[in-house]
């Protein structure tokens, strides 16, 4: 009986052991793909020295920022604050433009002089802006599904919140630059980060949305306290004074480097190929802006190809948003070029399609309308990419945030401007698209011959900044 007792306890144990093995099979058959996907990702993110110098920290950062703001905006499509439709009366969408230009009238004047002045705390300074809207999360969770009147001021902080964030990154850029890569594939990097982070959290906001209006804001908060944690995860070289002195713009092409306190920073003292960028960024971001607003109620009005007005919005929506992605991913992949030629050559691409596309309107207008969009979001895309890395590049560190902020607030203002003539003109496609191609116009006049002279010239002494 002992014996028998000793057979069936092995025999036992060796069914116990062969159950706990399966399960442990089990485990690492369902963490491997999971595991497997976390470990390619940190892969791409550490590639050519950004694990060593720290931007893969930044990269992943980003990622979790956008995927947060993705949720966000999911619980705020079916609300009154972002629901535009193209049925209701232009004033209403000209409301929805002012609304836009709201966390702008703090970014420029308020938020971006305060940073300069903490330029040792930008790790804490991201952590407050994402805890700023973990916080404001929260506080719409409760409004979402009614509307109510406080959802507008916590959605508005959510947007000064992302802004500054967004401000605050791109000065921090420079800092964890690895010494292989250009500030404007850095800038790529990080933005694509996003892009895909964005198409990952888009169908889970959805699915958390399907369980109550409220449940995507659960998810932002989340997202967002990971992200506040994070922050302070970033090396200690983003908050480090080491090297650094207090810079002064004495005038548009020098740069003074003195004890005194630094002036504000204006739009024409940050020198020529910054301010030629920018006047080309101004014109390509008030063509993205006509474009939403004058397609959105065009295609309702006139949809394409036999197509519903949906559907029709849709198929531009899609263009668009490829367009800028794959803009961002050339970016990330482009050979050295300076950013000045990057800018002028996206202002001669936008330009060349709009043109076509108020030719030949009424012959091929499903076409010309998604290639306009197509190359709007890619001409976009590239050139926010090279403005950014001119900046980096020639703007001292002490005024650089505040030039990040009022730059981000000319390019908002071109939007709403851009977007206030797309409502306000004629429901007629060749017209409108001879106005794109007029404002992409401008920029070549005003600063496509300044960009070409700097391109020529090699830009500003910067070795890293294409």
């Amino acid at each position: 009986m002992g014996q028998y007792g000793q057979v069936v306890g092995r025999r036992g144990g060796d069914s116990g052991s062969r159950a706990r093995r399966a399960g442990r099979a089990a485990g690492r058959a369902l963490r491997t793909p999971f595991t497997g996907a976390a470990r390619g990702v940190r892969r791409v993110t550490r590639a050519h020295g950004a694990g060593e110098s720290g931007l893969s920290k930044l990269i992943e950062l980003h990622a979790v920022n956008s995927a947060g703001d993705m949720m966000i905006t999911i619980a705020l499509a079916s609300t009154v604050f972002f629901s535009v439709p193209t049925d209701q009366a232009r004033g209403r969408v000209a409301l929805y433009l002012a609304v836009t230009m709201a966390p702008f009238a703090l970014l420029a004047p308020v938020i971006g002089p305060l940073l300069d002045r903490v330029p040792h705390g930008r790790r804490a300074a991201m952590a407050g802006a994402m805890l700023a809207r973990a916080l404001l999360a929260l506080t719409m969770s409760g409004a979402v599904a009614s509307g109510g009147l406080e959802l507008y001021p916590a959605a508005l902080g959510v947007l000064v919140a992302s802004k500054a964030y967004g401000v605050v990154r791109s000065a921090v850029v420079p800092r964890l630059l690895p010494p292989r890569i250009s500030l404007v594939k850095a800038n790529s990097r990080v933005t694509l980060a996003g892009l895909l982070a964005t198409g990952v959290a888009a169908p889970a906001g959805a699915g958390l949305h399907l369980i109550g209006p409220s449940w995507p804001l659960y998810g932002a908060f989340v997202v967002f306290a990971t992200g506040t944690f994070l922050s302070f995860s970033l090396p200690h070289k983003v908050d480090s004074a080491k090297g650094e002195g207090r810079a002064r713009l004495a005038s548009r092409d020098t740069v003074a480097v003195s004890g005194a306190k630094p002036p504000k920073p204006g739009l024409r003292t940050v020198g020529p190929s910054v301010l030629h960028g920018l006047q080309a960024n101004a014109c390509l971001r008030a063509l993205s802006g006509f474009l939403t607003f004058f397609l959105a109620f065009l295609l309702r009005e006139h949809p394409l190809g036999g197509l519903g007005p949906a559907t029709s919005l849709g198929l531009v929506v899609v263009a668009a948003g490829g367009g800028n992605a794959l803009g961002t991913a050339v970016g990330a992949w482009l050979k050295a070029r300076g950013p000045e030629a990057i800018i002028a050559a996206v202002l001669g691409l936008a330009l060349s399609v709009t043109v076509l596309a108020a030719v030949f309107y009424t012959v091929l207008a499903i076409v010309v309308v998604t290639a306009a969009a197509a190359a709007a979001g890619l001409c976009q895309a590239l050139a926010k990419l090279s403005l950014d890395a001119m900046i980096q590049r020639d703007v001292p560190e002490a005024v650089r945030t505040s030039a990040f902020a009022r730059s981000e607030t000319a390019l908002q203002m071109s939007w709403v401007v851009g977007g206030a003539i797309g409502i306000s003109l004629p429901l007629v496609g060749m017209v409108g698209m001879s106005v794109a191609a007029g404002l992409v116009a401008i920029g070549v006049v005003v600063a496509g011959r300044g960009l070409l002279g700097a391109a020529r010239r090699g830009g500003a002494p910067h070795p890293r900044a294409a």
